[in-house]
């Protein structure tokens, strides 16, 4: 996951599907707490609609359609992500698909009671998202954005990681951080400060309502799963295979090194907003 919402070379938001089933196996998902707190604030009537964009393999999909009976419309812009979404919302009979980027989807004469985006409102453009997902809401319709950044909880383990990364070359990897740089407010993480979307929506009079919730973990990756994760990251994905092999083995090493266990903060960080009436 991208450490911020600054610009980003968008041709890396196309690598995701060669990495697909990876990264359905190794990227977090998101906590029970998460949604049912982003259902209460949305309070659908009846059957609304809801909207997903950027949905990937379905990492927040799947628990909202579980705790969803209204109809749930995913936009997705790679078809091989969209294949293992397919395959994961199996289930869940009220969840349609469609294979387009966000950008150029049309909702026709649909207004929805819900927009929902995890890990991926970054990826859209910054120009014209905030106008998109008006269009598509209905009025009172609720917005909400999440991520699931983390730090690192070992100074030692975060340091000698740091170095493999400065060898060769890469920022903003998702151990950058030690989980003593986060701060307590929702969207505090080092890359976010200033580009949290409360930031934009705050100057936006569409929008009212806005709030900020985070939700903490404590957890750790052993060595094969936390190279699984680095190679569902877009950074890692886009280096060319022989340089990636390298990046990934050092790390490797290093979490070895140290007991094979990274310890890891996560935050999942959530953005609300609504439509006004």
């Amino acid at each position: 996951m991208p450490s911020s919402t600054q610009p980003l070379d968008m041709s890396r938001s196309r690598v995701f599907g060669g990495v697909a089933e990876i990264y359905d196996a190794a990227r977090a998902g998101y906590p029970d707490a998460l949604v049912s707190t982003v259902l209460h604030y949305a309070a659908l009537e009846g059957d609304r609609p809801v909207l997903e964009a950027g949905a990937g393999t379905g990492k927040a999909t799947v628990p909202f359609a579980a705790a969803l009976t209204a109809p749930l419309t995913c936009v997705e812009p790679d078809a091989r992500m969209a294949e293992v979404l397919r395959r994961n919302t199996t289930p869940h009979p009220h969840v349609t698909i469609t294979v387009s980027p966000f950008e150029d989807f049309r909702p026709g004469d649909t207004r929805y009671g819900l927009f929902l985006c995890a890990t991926a409102w970054h990826w859209f453009d910054p120009d014209r998202r905030w106008n998109l997902v008006h269009d598509a809401l209905t009025p009172g319709g609720a917005v909400a954005l999440f991520w699931n950044p983390m730090g690192v909880r070992d100074p030692d383990l975060h340091a000698a990681l740091a170095e493999v990364d400065r060898r060769h070359g890469l920022t903003n990897t998702p151990h950058a951080a030690l989980a003593s740089a986060y701060g307590d407010t929702p969207g505090h993480w080092p890359g976010m400060l200033g580009h949290w979307p409360a930031v934009d929506c705050a100057h936006d009079p569409r929008f009212t309502d806005l709030r900020s919730l985070r939700f903490r973990e404590d957890t750790h990756y052993d060595t094969a799963h936390y190279l699984d994760h680095l190679s569902s990251v877009s950074l890692y994905a886009a280096l060319p295979a022989h340089r990636r092999a390298q990046a990934l083995a050092d790390t490797a090493d290093v979490v070895t090194a140290h007991g094979g266990r990274l310890p890891v903060t996560r935050c999942h960080d959530l953005f609300l907003a609504r439509r006004r009436t």
